[in-house]
């Protein structure tokens, strides 16, 4: 490389930099710096220590909801988009008639009508409290990961479905021109690309669905929601825990952020 080229290179970068350390960021930044040294300095943290335990099960189980929702949420979407793009018409009609229901009344009030509903009439019958299914009817998690999936594959839904309806025709009819069979065509044209374009908005629905999930401590889920409103009870203490809780999921939305876009990155693009 040139000596000329190296000064180009060089010259190039810096506008960007300089771009950055403006006069407002700076100032942001400092501002920033001196919030985290009042907070960690000011404030009380000696009780991190000893609920640090029930902190970490509670994320886990924060995010063993997350993602066994989003994942069965999304397979639930793929048929439910692909029905309003394909038929039947009866088929069709149902999957719309789900998501408007759905994305039309409130999570906490689908989330409580079954567990307090579906959970209050299964004991009532020898035949479920008999069969290898109670143990697990009996908890209150299995409410909570039905709700949040049905819940996450209705939003979703709706994204596939313009996914799906967004593919150009072209690509289909040519996969079709070559000999593939409808659902050679489904597995290997029409399913990628519409994930691909879907994938922004999916990242989106995953963030939503992370703060969808403290819902389920209403239930009596230990998740790491209800963990801190132990520790609030516990200690007294009612701004630190809340800080810890907003920086626990500030953090684990970030991973979700950057996740999603090194999976964008990493899906090759194609000209139309």
């Amino acid at each position: 490389m040139s000596e000329q080229t190296i000064t180009a290179v060089a010259l190039t970068d810096l506008p960007s930099r300089q771009s950055f350390l403006k006069p407002h960021r700076i100032v942001m930044l400092a501002v920033a710096a001196i919030l985290v040294f009042c907070v960690v300095w000011f404030m009380r943290w000696d009780w991190v220590p000893k609920y640090s335990g029930r902190l970490v099960s509670g994320i886990g189980v924060t995010l063993m909801m997350l993602f066994s929702t989003a994942i069965l949420g999304f397979l639930l979407a793929v048929p439910i988009g692909l029905v309003q793009v394909t038929g039947p018409r009866p088929l069709k009609w149902l999957a719309s008639v789900f998501c408007t229901v759905i994305r039309g009344t409130p999570l906490l009030l689908q989330l409580w009508l079954l567990y307090y509903g579906l959970g209050s009439l299964f004991p009532q019958f020898p035949e479920i409290r008999n069969s290898f299914l109670w143990p697990y009817l009996r908890e209150a998690w299995p409410y909570g990961v039905a709700a949040l999936t049905i819940s996450f594959a209705a939003y979703e839904g709706e994204v596939m479905r313009g996914a799906f309806a967004g593919v150009p025709p072209g690509e289909l009819e040519a996969a079709r021109a070559y000999g593939m069979s409808p659902f050679t065509v489904f597995r290997r044209i029409w399913l990628p690309r519409a994930v691909h374009r879907a994938l922004p908005t999916l990242n989106g629905e995953t963030v939503l669905q992370l703060k969808s999930t403290p819902l389920v401590a209403t239930i009596t889920v230990i998740d790491v929601y209800a963990v801190i409103s132990k520790v609030r009870q516990e200690t007294y203490i009612t701004y630190e825990p809340l800080l810890l809780l907003a920086l626990i999921y500030l953090c684990l939305t970030a991973i979700l952020v950057i996740a999603f876009r090194y999976l964008e990155n990493r899906i090759p693009t194609r000209g139309a």
